[in-house]
């Protein structure tokens, strides 16, 4: 018998580059308080490029860390550009309430940042998000066969290396995944 109460879903995420702006903490009346920021996203040809800004709010605990990290640089005015990938995007309509477009409808593209691949602050890398292993950390099944003498130096001798110095292999599986942020923090503590 089939479990009913599965759900399945459908990702639809937006991937681009784009400048950091508005980092701030919102506050609804209804609802827990929560973090947003502005991006203005870079779209068309590189040599007249046009913007399309999302009001987002930032999920997952390393986007919120990043951000944070972002934000004396926001303030000082510096360019602060990033890649990213956001998800569930939708609109929002408003209406203008000053300025010459005052009594106007206006649409607002939402969204919610889920991932920041690397920042860049006037210019220079601040910040580069380490790559995922293409295969799993599992450890090879016992019964498989030995491999040949030529396959020995690679795959014996390189793969314990390449672990060991992986915080996440390192670690025991019964601890709990938000250690691992901890575990980083010291290093990203500082902001840009």
């Amino acid at each position: 018998m089939t479990n009913t109460s599965e759900r399945s879903f459908f990702d639809l995420h937006i991937t681009g580059i784009g400048y950091l702006n508005r980092i701030r903490e919102v506050t609804p009346k209804k609802g827990d308080a929560f973090l947003a920021c502005e991006i203005a996203a870079l779209n068309g040809p590189s040599d007249d490029v046009s913007y399309v800004r999302f009001d987002t709010r930032v999920s997952g605990a390393d986007a919120q860390h990043l951000v944070r990290r972002c934000f004396d640089a926001v303030e000082a005015e510096k360019k602060v550009m990033i890649g990213f990938r956001l998800g569930d995007l939708w609109t929002d309509t408003f209406t203008y309430s000053k300025g010459k477009r005052a009594g106007e409808q206006g649409v607002s593209l939402k969204a919610r940042l889920l991932f920041i691949s690397w920042i860049k602050v006037d210019g220079i890398e601040k910040y580069k998000a380490e790559p995922k292993p293409a295969e799993t950390e599992q450890e090879p099944d016992e019964t498989e066969t030995s491999p040949s003498p030529e396959e020995k130096p690679v795959s014996k001798a390189t793969a314990p290396k390449a672990k060991a110095a992986s915080p996440k292999a390192a670690r025991p599986s019964s601890e709990p995944a938000d250690d691992a942020a901890d575990a980083r923090a010291p290093a990203m503590a500082e902001s840009f």
